[in-house]
């Protein structure tokens, strides 16, 4: 089991979040760069670096911060966080990120992370952020998708996954025990690595991980944080404890309760439903460079005026495309 240590972004420094919404976000350290390889020297296989701009807001305000990191960390680093577009993630891959992780993508975008996994093999992982109802959230835990664990693990191990990081969307890692029954599906549903994302309380729960077996398979890594820097455990004694190896076996777990989930579109209209909105989006983009084009060419300033022309043109034109491939899909289901 490999350990990963977490880094959130917000505004440029390194934050807490204490039950992951970044309204409630505790300011760390103003040097994210230095807390990276502050856990390198403690012995972190790898860092986990969250950019919570991109992944709440879709704000790229930290990518000056992350292309930096990426040369200069001192191991390997997976970036995660609103990486929504082709260009965006073999931007951050040939900039030197180890592996990218897709979220909201693999739900809202399927398609494009079918693509990359073929481009990049073995740098895709896939983010789950899993609800009690298992449930994914997505797009930094703010909406609800509609799709749940089992069929989205399926549909991205066909892609091409490395891997999937597996967490519980508001639990408190200091005062809540991991969800193992949602680790336990990962590992009987797919065969690619599954990461325990969610944190861990102590090292008694760090063991209950360890002892986790399903047909055989173990979980491939655990991601920790605010538990090592709040003194729960070092990640020395993580590590010690991992070499050990589990002091017994968990291969069954007990069924959770059955949960009512709730009533909704079949998977075609609710696809449908998610591409309208993303060209909604993209034309209420394109509409917000227009009125900034018209302000700036009213003031005689055409260069930044042209900039945002161009800037709306594009906007305008993706939304077209969302829609005529809709009425695509929609003429061949009419015809067959």
């Amino acid at each position: 089991m490999d350990v990963y240590a977490r880094v959130n972004i917000l505004d440029g420094r390194a934050v807490r979040l204490p039950r992951g919404d970044v309204h409630d976000a505790i300011a760390l350290h103003n040097d994210p760069l230095g807390r990276i390889n502050n856990w390198f020297q403690q012995g972190a296989d790898y860092v986990h670096v969250v950019d919570l701009d991109a992944a709440a807001f879709g704000d790229n305000k930290n990518r000056y911060l992350i292309d930096r990191i990426l040369e200069e960390a001192h191991g390997p680093v997976q970036i995660a966080g609103g990486i929504r577009s082709h260009v965006e993630a073999a931007r951050l891959l040939e900039g030197g990120a180890w592996r990218i992780v897709m979220g909201t993508a693999a739900i809202e975008d399927q398609n494009m992370v079918w693509d990359l996994c073929r481009e990049f093999p073995g740098r895709i992982a896939i983010s789950l952020d899993v609800r009690s109802d298992e449930e994914i959230a997505t797009r930094g835990w703010t909406k609800n998708s509609g799709r749940y664990l089992e069929e989205v693990l399926i549909e991205m191990s066909s892609a091409g996954a490395a891997a999937f990081l597996v967490s519980e969307v508001g639990r408190d890692v200091l005062t809540e025990q991991t969800n193992v029954q949602i680790l336990a599906e990962a590992l009987s549903t797919v065969s690619e690595p599954i990461v325990a994302a969610g944190g861990v309380r102590d090292l008694d729960d760090l063991k209950r991980l360890l002892a986790l077996e399903i047909h055989g398979r173990r979980l491939a890594g655990v991601v920790v944080g605010r538990e090592v820097t709040q003194g729960r455990f070092t990640l020395a004694e993580a590590k010690e404890l991992i070499a050990a190896g589990p002091e017994h076996t968990v291969d069954e777990v007990p069924a959770p309760e059955p949960v009512a989930r709730p009533s909704g579109p079949p998977p075609l209209l609710a696809d449908a439903a998610a591409a309208y909105l993303r060209a909604a989006e993209a034309a209420e983009s394109a509409a917000a460079h227009a009125r900034q084009a018209a302000s700036l060419l009213q003031s005689g300033e055409g260069s930044k005026g042209a900039e945002h022309a161009f800037a709306a043109q594009g906007h305008l034109a993706a939304a077209m495309e969302q829609i005529q491939n809709l009425a695509k899909a929609h003429a061949r289901r009419t015809t067959l």
